[in-house]
């Protein structure tokens, strides 16, 4: 299981969301895309997303990832790691 969540300096959705992962006890990488061009590449022309926070969940070869603070899909992976 890997959670990377894509950010940029002063970007609170961005804090809220790792912050959400750590308080439930798990280490998501982060990745500062002003100092990554290959990770804003990544996720403007592979994903096709526009703002941070992104978020990428692959979980036994599985994918799921979205873009923005969205708790529901945080909570929704949270809990599929505490099932294990």
């Amino acid at each position: 299981m890997t959670i990377t969540v894509y950010t940029k300096p002063g970007c609170s959705p961005c804090k809220l969301t790792v912050l959400k992962f750590q308080t439930a006890g798990l280490a998501p990488q982060v990745v500062d895309i002003s100092t990554a061009p290959r990770a804003l590449d990544y996720i403007t022309e592979e994903l096709g997303y526009a703002q941070v926070p992104v978020v990428v969940y692959d979980k036994d070869g599985t994918e799921d990832h979205w873009s923005g603070l969205k708790p529901d899909k945080i909570n929704q992976v949270i809990e599929l790691e505490k099932a294990h």
